[in-house]
């Protein structure tokens, strides 16, 4: 059965228009400024335009250089290669993971800054990924399948911090692979890309609880992080300029 995907309730907010882009396995959620309503048609044609571009940049330099899909670890690009693929190899070169680790949040990322130069508000979601640009307050709320935390709390992101990436791995739910056991590793970084990319690095060193310390020591290891939250059973860890607010 298809993932229902009812975090996405979580990005909904009055003021906002949410439409959805499904592309082969890319599955986009995005919630924009609802005074551009009547422009909503021209701004679905552009994101379906975004999603399609960025996919076949993808997938025609895996055509070409398969490794760069299936590598575990850092993988050096051409310096013609499109500028999305140059995105997904310095982030996985910074945090030493392989470069599709940062596939979800770079699209996401990319189609979100593109959309921000003519919508002031845009929010957009892929697998748990997401971009962020706002001239208002928002929470963004924590998806984990433990009763105790999903759907109560959230991150509240200022205006001013944005655009800004938040970017989650599990180990224990979803479909993205992790070599780790973390509930959920989630970090925060200007970069959706780097974000991502780091979300799959921290959750790779979490398996037990007493891996929560060297998973955020990692986290403020790296250029460009701003914030990292880390769930494992019972226990909870967090670092950064980031603030924990219920919903």
């Amino acid at each position: 059965m298809e993932d229902q995907r009812t975090y996405r309730e979580l990005f909904k907010s009055k003021d906002l228009v949410s439409f959805r882009v499904h592309q082969k396995e890319t599955d986009i959620y995005v919630a924009v400024d609802g005074r551009k309503k009547g422009n909503l048609k021209s701004i679905i044609d552009k994101t379906e335009k975004l999603v399609g571009d960025y996919r076949r940049d993808i997938e025609n330099y895996i055509r070409n250089y398969p490794i760069f899909e299936v590598s575990f670890r850092p993988v050096v690009v051409d310096s013609d290669a499109p500028e999305i693929i140059k995105d997904m190899a310095r982030a996985a070169l910074l945090v030493n993971v392989g470069p599709f680790a940062s596939v979800a949040g770079a699209i996401a990322g990319a189609v979100g800054r593109e959309l921000s130069e003519e919508v002031s508000d845009v929010i957009v979601e892929n697998g748990g990924d997401v971009f962020i640009k706002s001239t208002r307050l928002r929470k963004v709320g924590i998806y984990c399948e433990r009763d105790e935390v999903s759907n109560r709390i959230g991150l509240e992101v200022y205006p001013e911090d944005t655009p800004l990436g938040i970017c989650a791995s599990s180990g224990t739910q979803g479909h993205s692979f992790s070599f780790g056991r973390a509930d959920l590793a989630v970090a925060i970084s200007n970069s959706t890309t780097l974000a991502d990319a780091c979300a799959t690095a921290v959750g790779n060193l979490i398996k037990e609880k007493k891996d929560i310390s060297k998973g955020i020591d990692f986290a403020r290891s790296i250029e460009g992080i701003k914030g990292v939250v880390i769930i494992k059973d019972d226990q909870f860890g967090l670092w950064g300029d980031i603030r924990i607010v219920s919903i």
